[in-house]
């Protein structure tokens, strides 16, 4: 994005699993108020870097810098504290809590009671979720109970947001909503997302910028215009 001021910053990162080397020097940037999309098959490393950048797993090499500050080393504790938040594939959600109740811890991990006007943000945000707020979570739909991970994470309004396969288990209409909330958040208030996706297609159309990861390496840089003015994209996987 032109002009725009780097918020996340990865440089040759590698981790591995005991003897194992599982990402070999990743690389990449995520702007202000920018979706990046990390794309790649299954096993190429995508999670493994996102969770290694957020404090998860420590990395045998490479730096990690948040607002121009090296975060690795620093636990997830920390680096929440600082407007960092993660939102796994699986659905963190407490199922016997409301869905309102729900929200309202998340904003607790940042230390602090939420706001009435930060959860009606989420729910203006969220619609469906605002009809079921006093729902208990565990008996939302799949990708409802997805949109309430996003919810969580944004309460306490973040800088960046680091999402790990949203479209994950979801129905196709319910991909293409996920990600069309994920780019209006990112525009509405200026969040950086960085997005690992398998889910190409849904990927490229909501990003600003894509990295390609195959074998455990980033080996491709595309704005996501030029992504999607590819024929094909398997030569990629």
């Amino acid at each position: 994005m032109s002009g725009a001021q780097p918020v996340f910053e990865v440089d040759g990162l590698k981790v591995a699993y005991g003897a194992r080397d599982a990402v070999f020097d990743a690389s990449l940037r995520v702007d202000e108020g920018e979706v990046v999309a990390l794309v790649g098959h299954n096993g190429a490393g995508k999670t493994t870097t996102l969770k290694s950048a957020f404090g998860l797993l420590a990395p045998k090499a490479g730096t990690v810098r948040f607002a121009g500050e090296h975060i690795v080393g620093h636990d997830t504790e920390a680096n929440v504290r600082k407007g960092i938040r993660f939102v796994p594939e699986d659905d963190f959600v407490f199922r016997q809590l409301a869905v309102e109740d729900n929200l309202h811890l998340g904003g607790f991990a940042m230390g602090r009671e939420v706001g009435r006007a930060s959860v009606e943000r989420v729910f203006e945000e969220f619609p469906v979720l605002a009809e079921r707020r006093k729902q208990r979570a565990g008996t939302l739909s799949g990708g409802e109970r997805r949109m309430l991970s996003m919810g969580m994470a944004l309460i306490s309004e973040p800088r960046m947001l680091l999402l790990d396969e949203p479209s994950l288990g979801l129905a196709p209409v319910l991909v293409r909503q996920v990600m069309d909330l994920t780019h209006e958040l990112a525009k509405q208030r200026g969040l950086s997302v960085l997005m690992v996706e398998q889910n190409i297609d849904q990927a490229v159309r909501v990003a600003d910028r894509v990295y390609v990861m195959r074998a455990g390496r980033i080996f491709l840089e595309e704005t996501a215009d030029q992504m999607r003015a590819r024929d094909d994209w398997w030569d990629l996987f």
